[in-house]
């Protein structure tokens, strides 16, 4: 009696209760071989051991994405063919190809039988237009299995044999593990002898997924990119534009390059200040309040762009005052460590304060240059540059969003056919950002000091024999692009090296060496961690900024039985 209770009680409890079978789907190993041609077309070789439990099933499906998506929603499609299938014994299988959505899928099985258990299916498909070029290198970014398969993979591993044979230091590689967006590195990758090896270290589970990073440098196989597929809206948008072309034909190709000149002579030069220009003087500009300009903001005045000297001539400037110390561990290896107060306890102004707290995050004190991403930093500098030199009444609006409008004429006059008017809005649009009277005096007294700052002659030596004066002005330098000039006339002055300065270098300090190589190294450092590493048709690299993650590269898609 007491076992048919029991018995009647395992049955209620399954009915409410349903107990997981412990043969429950999954995929035993999924092992892609990749194959590089040297035209960048690729072949991969797909070995998937699948389970398929105590489950009467047909087979297995496999979802292949053939579309991939850049920075700017872009939607870029790739070459998908020679599709096969075989069992575990070689032989070919039956399956059904269709396209749906994004995805191209491939079904395998036969609808009138059913099988279970372990099942192995060899997937076979060549790839063009997986390869991405980037100013600095050519790279794959690639998901081996995808984000969308209904069933966890207990093992994974993917092979890329490459169309040369380089050194391990010529390679970039990464890898990233989990679910898409995913920046885990659950994972090891390898290269030798011209063949990358990568793999899980752990079970991925139900919508996880492996993806690849390869980098080499350019020119070493041709790279055929995918293709940009034009949207309905881009197809509508272009079919306006050429109505509106037609009809406003004289308007379009005559009419407004001509506005544009006689706009440019009328109000696109600066007026004449009340400051007249002189030849050399060694005094800082200065806003109708009395305020001195920073190098940048000086720099953004002159040339009316805020642009990355001016960036770098800010660093300098930052240090010079104490509030940071630039240090050269070994060569062109920069750090750049926060001092805990500046040493004259002057006012940051707020591009100078969203530098700062863009280097040191959170509690960090000392950075490496090449380790941070400034990308996002140097456009939000740029932007409060512009905003200054409109605030302090040196232009009545933003000398960028000027030439933006213009620029932005030019490519649509390019893009309708209209040579004329694109070059027209390209020249005098540049130089139609306009200073006030303010904005003409403070240019004005900015080129005195650049004048200063080139003079070589000897009435002006006794202004330059003050270690003070080699410091303050060397930012200013930088922005007029002169340092070297500047370096020059101190060379035979007994300057000290800065005391916001340290290098492993310990030979005598010589201003014009100092500003050869530190000005040189210091600004490639600079450049480089502000410039983000893209791809012309606007793709991120799995390197660069914040880096890659799982899911972030083509190919992948997902699968699961039926």
């Amino acid at each position: 009696m007491k076992r048919i209770v029991f018995l009647f009680i395992i049955f209620i409890f399954g009915l409410f209760f349903r107990i997981p079978s412990v043969f429950a789907e999954s995929i035993q190993s999924f092992d892609s071989t990749i194959t590089v041609a040297s035209d960048s077309s690729m072949y991969i070789a797909e070995k998937i051991i699948y389970d398929f439990g105590d489950t009467d099933r047909h087979g297995i499906f496999r979802m292949i994405p053939y579309t991939k998506i850049n920075d700017e929603e872009d939607v870029y499609e790739l070459q998908i063919d020679s599709f096969s299938v075989r069992d575990e014994r070689g032989a070919a299988t039956s399956f059904k190809q269709d396209t749906t959505d994004d995805f191209i899928e491939l079904k395998i099985g036969d609808a009138n039988k059913t099988i279970s258990g372990v099942h192995t299916y060899h997937i076979g498909y060549r790839v063009q237009g997986a390869f991405v070029s980037f100013s600095d290198h050519d790279e794959l970014y690639w998901n081996i299995n995808g984000t969308d398969w209904e069933v966890p993979v207990k093992q994974i591993r993917a092979t890329v044999t490459l169309p040369f044979d380089l050194t391990q230091e010529q390679m970039q590689l990464a890898c990233f593990t989990g679910v898409r967006k995913s920046t885990s590195v659950d994972c090891d990758i390898s290269y030798e002898d011209g063949v990358v090896t990568a793999y899980a270290m752990k079970p991925l589970g139900i919508g996880e997924n492996l993806t690849i990073v390869v980098g080499f440098p350019k020119g070493l196989m041709t790279v055929v990119e995918a293709k940009k597929v034009n949207t309905w809206f881009a197809d509508l948008m272009m079919k306006i534009a050429v109505f509106i072309g037609i009809l406003l034909a004289i308007v379009w190709y005559v009419g407004l390059p001509i506005w544009i000149i006689i706009k440019w002579a009328k109000t696109g030069r600066d007026p004449k200040g009340t400051i007249g220009r002189a030849h050399v003087w060694f005094a800082v500009p200065k806003t109708v309040k009395g305020k001195e300009l920073t190098p940048a903001e000086t720099g953004t005045l002159v040339d009316e762009t805020a642009d990355l000297k001016d960036i770098i001539a800010m660093l300098i400037d930052l240090a010079r005052r104490g509030y940071i110390k630039i240090i050269e561990e070994k060569k062109n290896d920069f750090h750049i460590e926060q001092m805990k107060q500046s040493i004259r306890g002057d006012v940051l102004e707020s591009f100078e304060q969203t530098l700062l707290s863009k280097l040191f995050r959170g509690a960090k004190t000392k950075i490496r240059i090449k380790d941070e991403d400034l990308t996002g930093a140097v456009q939000k500098i740029k932007e409060q540059l512009y905003d200054a030199v409109v605030v302090d009444g040196f232009f009545q609006k933003s000398p960028e969003k000027t030439r933006t409008l213009y620029m932005v004429l030019a490519g649509i006059a390019l893009f309708t056919g209209n040579v004329g008017l694109a070059i027209t809005a390209f020249i005098f649009g540049r130089g139609m950002p306009r200073k006030t009277i303010e904005g003409v005096n403070a240019a004005n007294v900015a080129l005195a000091l650049k004048g200063f700052i080139v003079s070589q002659d000897r009435q002006y030596n006794f202004q330059a024999k003050k270690q003070f004066m080699f410091e303050k002005f060397l930012p200013y330098a930088i922005v007029f692009g002169v340092e070297k000039i500047w370096a020059e006339r101190f060379k035979d002055l007994g300057v000290l090296k800065p005391d916001w300065y340290d290098t492993y270098d310990n030979r005598a300090f010589n201003t014009v060496f100092f500003m050869s190589h530190f000005g040189r190294g210091f600004s490639g450092v600079v450049v480089s961690s502000a410039t983000p590493t893209r791809s012309s048709s606007g793709f991120s690299s799995g390197f660069s900024g914040g880096g890659g993650f799982s899911g972030g590269g083509g190919g992948g898609g997902g699968g699961g039985s039926w």
